[in-house]
């Protein structure tokens, strides 16, 4: 008789990571195994289980909404544009038609209190003031010389590169909008010309967070580049 021991088989454990690579590769499981699946339960939230089928329902569900609302999002926003796209429309057919520097600047004024809703807006241009002293636009245009002291705390912007939106310091807003300053909660500042050569203008808005850094400035240079071309006319 012999004493010598028999080997023992030890089957190793499957890991989850295992479970998980087989399922991957085999994505037909299931379809090959369908009784399963009603037997398979899952932990619920609101307590007790669910089915794995009642799950994937359940997470399809969710899926769903969060592709709907970014569905919602995007018309909202193409919407948006389309408005946007009209009003620069109109804007260009107002410039267009201005027989003069009076007409333009009058023209631009509309558009940014009524076309674009702004609270509160200001045309700076850059040039000697006694030259402009025919142009009748009350509080909504402003000449200096770009050297000039009331240039200073504009220097930054000045010499950067596109539209800055967000909060300015009060030297800047007390120069823009004089006594309207202390409504003034955001403003973007959108140059006309490289550089802001020709002048820029200023778009107030009492939101505070209506212009920020991190919005959109597509639009914005689009309308300093279309204003920019037409003040070059006169």
């Amino acid at each position: 008789m012999s004493t010598q021991r028999k080997p023992e088989f030890v089957e190793d454990a499957v890991s989850e990571q295992a479970v998980q690579d087989y399922l991957e590769a085999h994505p037909d499981f299931f379809e090959r195994h369908n009784a399963l699946l009603g037997r398979l339960e899952l932990p619920h939230g609101a307590g007790g289980a669910v089915s794995l089928v009642e799950r994937q329902v359940s997470m399809l569900r969710q899926k769903e909404r969060k592709l709907q609302k970014q569905l919602h999002d995007l018309i909202e926003v193409a919407r948006d544009n389309d408005v946007l796209s009209a009003k620069i429309h109109e804007l260009a057919l107002q410039l267009i038609a201005a027989k003069d520097l009076q007409g333009c600047i009058s023209s631009i004024e509309e558009a940014m209190r009524s076309g674009f809703g702004a609270d509160h807006a200001v045309l700076v241009l850059f040039g000697d003031p006694a030259l402009f002293e025919d142009i009748k636009a009350e509080r909504f245009f402003r000449v200096s010389e770009r050297d000039g002291s009331t240039m200073g705390p504009f220097d930054t912007f000045l010499n950067g590169k596109g539209p800055r939106c967000g909060q300015v310091r009060d030297s800047q807003r007390d120069y823009l909008f004089k006594d309207d300053a202390g409504e003034i909660g955001s403003v973007a500042l959108v140059p006309l010309g490289n550089k802001a050569e020709i002048g820029f203008i200023a778009i107030g808005s009492s939101d505070a967070d209506r212009f920020h850094p991190g919005m959109s400035i597509d639009f914005l240079a689009r309308v300093g580049d279309l204003i920019a071309g037409s003040l070059q006319r006169f």
